[in-house]
């Protein structure tokens, strides 16, 4: 289940409700927690904190915030996955807005304002990254991040775009039509609902003013596993939207791309962009070998730690993309694309039962 639902008393004066999912978050949460207290707001918002499941002191963490902020903590454990525990968070929600951000990145000034500003004329929005903040500068050498000078495209659905959840803002009636995000999906699954989304009829609006620090991976083990996660995550998407590949391609207009950047949360490596090659049986596996192997050969020509820390991601998408195990998804169905935002959405999609 998605854990979505209606029916929520919704007062008036409350215009967003902001979602964070977290997990184990003690030792980073309370700097989110204290950028979004030090906001200046001139309208009525709410913070739900969706624990998935914490067993530190993240519960008690948000909890001390009360006297700073009007947070709520829910019970977001019955079911696994950053994309669950944001769907526990929608589905108490108070307000017709709604924007997510992560327990390990730190909103940047104005950042509920230009969220709100941005959602009161557009139904689905993401802001920028930022990682000169919270990281040194080995780990920036090492890392290419997205979403900085505008919105993820991938080549495998060429003309939708995508953003990551960290920094995303959209209103509660089209997140529940579409059936929110998919707890199947366990990585890059903010990507699977900006897709879903589009598709719906919906566009994705860049909005630069909303700004997010982003907390890269600081470890070597932690940038490979990283890796891994979003390789089975890409290899997941790919499944998932084969029978849409090819009408959109056919569809995209020239020049479409500009300006984007691959898919792929922070971290994301500079080659490391959605792969157009379709993972049926061994076909989809033998690409992804060939890219092992050429990750592999990369080795021989890395002469600093942030090339190897980058080589680590490398090899780890890669891995991830062979090898991960994973429950084929249910196919998206084509999806009738009209302009007028959350009035022309079609009925729920089924794939994610609400």
């Amino acid at each position: 289940m998605s854990g979505l639902r209606d029916g929520v008393a919704r007062p008036a004066g409350v215009e967003l409700t902001v979602v964070i999912a977290a997990f184990d978050a003690e030792a980073t949460l309370g700097a989110q927690l204290d950028a979004l207290a030090a906001q200046c707001v001139p309208f009525d918002w709410e913070l739900v904190v969706a624990d998935n499941g914490s067993t530190d002191g993240t519960v008690d963490l948000a909890r001390s915030y009360a006297d700073r902020l009007p947070v709520r903590v829910v019970d977001a454990s019955a079911t696994r996955g950053a994309g669950a525990a944001r769907n526990v968070g929608v589905s108490v929600a108070r307000a017709p807005l709604v924007a997510f951000c992560d327990a390990d990145d730190v909103v940047g000034d104005g950042w509920l304002v230009a969220m709100r500003t941005a959602l009161r004329t557009h139904a689905f929005v993401a802001g920028r990254f930022d990682g000169e903040r919270l990281n040194g500068p080995r780990v920036l050498r090492s890392r290419t991040i997205p979403q900085t000078a505008g919105l993820q495209e991938s080549t495998l659905l060429p003309g939708l775009h995508a953003a990551g959840a960290g920094n995303m803002g959209i209103r509660a009636d089209v997140f529940r039509a579409v059936g929110g995000f998919d707890p199947g999906c366990l990585f890059l699954e903010d990507t699977d609902l900006c897709w879903r989304v589009q598709l719906a009829g919906v566009p994705l609006t860049w909005v630069p003013e909303a700004v997010l620090h982003v907390r890269l991976r600081g470890t070597l083990r932690s940038t490979l596993q990283q890796g891994y996660h979003y390789g089975s995550g890409e290899h997941w998407l790919a499944l998932r939207y084969r029978e849409q590949e090819e009408r959109l391609r056919a569809l995209a207009a020239p020049g479409q791309a500009a300006g984007a950047t691959g898919v792929g949360g922070p971290g994301t490596s500079s080659g490391s962009a959605v792969t157009a090659a379709h993972p049926d049986g061994h076909v989809g596996v033998r690409r992804a070998l060939h890219r092992v192997r050429l990750v592999a050969g990369d080795l021989a020509r890395v002469r600093s730690a942030a090339e190897f820390r980058s080589w680590c991601w490398d090899l780890g998408f890669g891995l991830g993309f062979a090898f991960a195990r994973l429950d084929t998804p249910r196919p998206v169905a084509v999806a009738r694309v009209a302009p007028g935002g959350a009035a022309a959405l079609p009925p729920a999609d089924r794939t994610v039962p609400a």
